[in-house]
């Protein structure tokens, strides 16, 4: 059976325990919200504001002892998530966030939405990786 990224990453949560996804959709993300909308197993949480996304996730964080998890789109997407992934960090919170990213060819091209999220976040979370 051949699986699409959007597939992948959400098969991905579902076998680490994820039940709960809080995200505004946008962009380069879409075909990861119709993945969820199609799935039965994830609940996913639509908020007003990708900053909503994001302490909504901390909040359920702890209040569960669970990662929270949080999925945006690139650029301000990405950036509006920025001070609560550094609420977390500070307080030791485990949030995963997923966020979108303009095509690898255009990454330093000044391309629409683009922003450096692994650089602007690498000083508030233990691990981020670009994909």
């Amino acid at each position: 059976m051949k699986l699409v990224g959007a597939e992948i990453i959400v098969e991905s949560l579902k076998r680490e325990g994820v039940r709960h996804i809080f995200g505004y959709p946008g962009g380069v993300v879409l075909n990861i919200f119709d993945i969820l909308y199609e799935n039965k197993d994830l609940q996913l949480i639509l908020t007003r504001h990708e900053q909503g996304a994001i302490h909504a996730a901390d909040g359920y964080a702890r209040a569960t002892g669970k990662a929270g998890v949080a999925l945006v789109t690139s650029g301000p997407g990405a950036t509006n998530t920025v001070t609560g992934i550094a609420t977390a960090s500070m307080d030791s919170i485990p949030l995963v966030v997923l966020s979108g990213q303009v095509p690898t060819m255009l990454i330093g091209n000044d391309a629409f939405q683009e922003a450096d999220i692994v650089g602007i976040t690498r000083p508030c979370t233990k691990y981020n990786y670009l994909v």
